[in-house]
């Protein structure tokens, strides 16, 4: 019999005038079934609701106490908001259940009434239920829950903080084997990699896919101000004219950027040219609690015509007077970009409003090609990979924190968990060693003796204090070391990097939470400041850039490839190709293109990779130590997401010399070692793992200290234990996740038989937008830019000369 509403329900979609829809009815269906889903449907279509159906269902069938669905989130927003929507029907229909959130931001008396009475459905993130699990009492909260909602799966799933939430679930599920557990997206490219990731023991069966109605094909135009597109830069704040008459004809409006200095860029040159004086305001992960809340909250109430955001806001968060989002320069893959066209309209009838405002010519390409993936529904590829072992160590130490426990039946428990599925009895053998002392080269120091095993065998935590230790200490998200930026009233506006706060001195000045501040004095946690008038700097955040997609890059070398296609392109992105094409080459789809020519003085190498600016930063680093061994005398690199550039002082006459693929094997070994890169990564995961703590009761490190000690440790075991359980994971996260080595990889390989070198005399139309980069300051003052333009303009002049 298929699955039925109750009465009030259905009386409740009809008062509204709604019909459910057949995805959310599929949901219900595979829950009567007791069968995990997977739901894949597009932004708009009731997803949250049909996580939920039901949930509700049960409730009003069966009226319970206790824990019986907990809804986990990447974001603390979307808890928040997904919260208040939850309410409506529930307030609506005059239903007594409890819906409360739990993160971070949670007061402790709630925190700890939650725990002693939870409601019947808990929001939360997957670091705060980590730390629920760390209680004694987590199996009798948890002794009846019956649904577990991951939504927006795709957004952590391949991540650690998805190792952390598997292996949560994993649990969860021994606690109660009754257990669902159920995920939601709009944007999985490979549904049945995420069935697996989602099931217990990866039984791709048990879980049952169900996927949405399409929606309204969405509205996306690439605004080009004068039909001009420029050269160089990634901001497109040349269109701060024509995105304010875009905020200025719609109700509410979403402007996107890929990171947080741009976030504030954009927002200063918007509110340079904001003559109406409309209330605009901006949003990003580096503001204080306070201020993101007061943003939201004005969003929520439709007070905000404009909103500048990064990914702090792309995920979930339903502000219905939303009508149309800007994304500010390339979106960098088309499942992200369909995911920030799905905050506009967020109705599954009406069509979602949206416009890309590319930085240059190269991001033109890729602007058109992530328009043309999502017309064609293709999404980016998702890169599923073992579980990282740093987090694997938090999650045995906050399971000990609850209770002893006996190592085989634990290591059952954490097979279950997909990303650890072939996790070997030696490995978990080495946590369990980590935790214990610290590994063979830290074992005479208490401090790192959180384990003890008994004479039985089961393990134990040592003492009491470690496990105060874990709970302050706990989560995945590693913050880059800050000082806080607060005005002298003490009033926290939010973070700053220490590394950017060092470039500071007194009385400059710096744009933040989108005032220009200047700075009064520092210490080493804070950074005072008052309001100013004076010109101010774009603060830089470190962390890894957004690299376009493989497949959105792919698009983009067969635009090159297919001058058929270029009708399709404004006049002057089309002039460059014909001249590119006249004057040298266009890559083929698969061929590596590598141009060397001589310029004032220099002699150039670009290569044509389109794999990403953290690829190139990377082969930039190798390229230059190679030239170096060759007698070349490289003075330096630049690169972009599409070239990479480097210069020097003699001609390079053979590049396949440069390129051989040993390079990965005995300069890229070698560089990492003697970089900061590894020592960074190491830092990352001995925070997580638990090895050193990041505060303590009633006071916090600051980065620098946390910095010192993991420095020290590091050196310690490079020299003593080399193999180190920590040291493997530092190069893990190394070689994947801050160098994009795969692509790097990918690139070293094909470059051999795909090699196509073109020797000019003078730099060629495709070299521009990646030379002009040079000598450019992250932020220049006004006459640095005056001289840069003049520069940019005669290099653009030699480059489409036709002589």
């Amino acid at each position: 019999m298929p699955a039925a509403l109750p009465p009030i329900l259905d009386n409740w979609f009809a008062s509204r005038g709604w019909r459910p829809r057949r995805h959310q009815m599929e949901m219900l269906a595979a829950a009567e079934s007791g069968d995990h889903a997977l739901l894949v449907a597009p932004t708009g279509a009731g997803k949250t609701l049909a996580g939920f159906l039901p949930t509700l269902t049960d409730l009003i069938r069966e009226s319970v106490e206790g824990l019986h669905t907990l809804y986990v989130s990447p974001l603390k927003a979307l808890a928040v908001d997904v919260r208040r929507n939850l309410l409506t029907p529930i307030e609506e229909m005059g239903l007594s259940i409890r819906v409360e959130t739990r993160t971070g931001d949670t007061p402790s008396d709630r925190k700890a009434r939650q725990r002693a009475r939870p409601p019947q459905i808990l929001l939360t993130t997957p670091e705060s239920l980590s730390l629920l699990l760390s209680y004694p009492d987590a199996m009798l909260m948890f002794a009846d829950l019956r649904t577990v909602i991951v939504d927006e799966v795709h957004a952590f799933a391949t991540q650690k903080r998805g190792d952390l939430l598997n292996l949560s679930m994993a649990r969860l599920q021994a606690i109660n084997p009754a257990l669902r557990r159920v995920a939601l997206s709009a944007t999985v490219a490979d549904v049945d990699a995420y069935r697996a990731w989602l099931a217990p023991d990866a039984d791709i069966d048990a879980v049952t896919p169900v996927l949405g109605e399409q929606g309204a094909d969405p509205n996306v135009a690439i605004l080009i101000p004068d039909g001009i597109i420029p050269w160089s830069g990634h901001s497109g704040k040349y269109a701060a004219k024509q995105v304010m008459a875009e905020i200025e004809s719609r109700q509410t409006t979403l402007v996107f950027c890929n990171t947080r200095g741009l976030a504030e860029l954009i927002f200063q040159s918007l509110w340079s040219v904001n003559d109406a004086n409309l209330p605009i305001a901006i949003h990003h992960g580096s503001l204080s609690i306070e201020a993101r809340r007061k943003v939201e909250s004005a969003m929520a109430a439709g007070r905000l015509r404009a909103l500048v955001a990064t990914a702090s806001l792309d995920l979930g968060v339903d502000w219905g007077n939303v009508d149309c989002v800007i994304q500010m320069g390339a979106p960098k893959g088309s499942s992200r970009l369909l995911q920030r066209i799905g905050r506009a309209n967020h109705r599954l009838d009406t069509p979602s409003e949206a416009v890309l405002i590319p930085g240059n010519r190269f991001e033109y390409l890729e602007a058109r090609a992530a328009l043309d993936a999502v017309e064609a529904g293709e999404r980016d590829a998702d890169d599923f990979r073992p579980g990282s072992l740093d987090v694997l160590a938090q999650h045995v130490m906050g399971l000990a924190c609850a209770g002893p426990f006996r190592a085989e039946e634990l290591l059952a428990e954490i097979r279950s968990a997909t990303p650890y599925s072939a996790l070997s009895e030696e490995a978990f053998a080495n946590i369990l060693h980590f935790i214990e002392g610290g590994g063979y080269a830290l074992r005479a120091y208490d401090r790192f003796k959180r384990l003890t095993q008994e004479a039985d065998g089961t393990w134990r935590v040592s003492h009491p204090h470690f496990i105060q230790q874990h709970r302050l200490n706990a989560g995945i998200i590693v913050d880059q070391p800050a000082l806080a930026v607060r005005f002298g009233n003490g009033r926290k506006l939010g973070t700053v990097e220490e590394g950017f706060a060092a470039t500071l001195r007194l009385g400059d000045s710096f744009f933040f939470s989108g005032m220009a501040l200047e700075v009064v004095r520092m210490d080493t946690s804070d950074l005072v400041v008052r309001a100013t008038s004076k010109q101010a700097r774009i603060p830089s955040w470190g962390g890894t850039r957004m690299a376009m997609s493989t497949r959105l890059a792919d698009r983009v070398r067969s635009f090159l490839a297919e001058p058929g296609e270029w009708h399709r392109f404004p006049q002057d992105v089309r002039d460059w190709l014909e001249m590119q094409k006249y004057r040298s080459a266009l890559p083929q789809p698969g061929q590596l293109l590598i141009e060397t020519f001589p310029h004032e003085g220099r002699h150039y190498l670009v290569c044509y990779s389109f794999e990403g600016w953290n690829a190139h930063q990377s082969l930039g680093m190798l390229l230059t130590r190679r030239m170096e061994s060759q007698g070349l005398m490289p003075l330096g690199f630049v690169s972009n997401d599409y070239a990479l550039a480097v210069y020097g002082l003699k001609p390079v006459i053979d590049p396949r010399s440069l390129f051989s693929a040993d390079i990965l094997d005995h300069e890229f070994v070698e560089w990492v070692e003697q970089s900061s890169l590894l020592k960074r990564a190491f830092r990352d995961v001995a925070v997580i793992s638990g090895l050193i703590e990041r505060q303590h009761p009633g006071k916090r490190k600051t980065g620098r200290q946390v910095t010192f000690s993991t420095d020290l440790i590091y050196d310690v075991l490079r020299k003593y234990q080399p193999d180190h359980l920590l040291l493997q994971a530092a190069w893990a996260d190394a070689r994947a996740r801050m160098t994009d080595v795969g692509r790097l990889g990918d690139l070293i390989d094909r470059a051999g038989g795909t090699m196509l070198h073109i020797d000019l005399d003078r730099v060629s139309p495709l070299a521009v937008p990646v030379l002009i980069l040079i000598g450019r300051e992250q932020v220049a003052q006004q006459a640095a830019e005056d001289a840069l333009l003049m520069e940019a303009e005669a290099l653009v002049a030699e480059a489409m000369r036709v002589d």
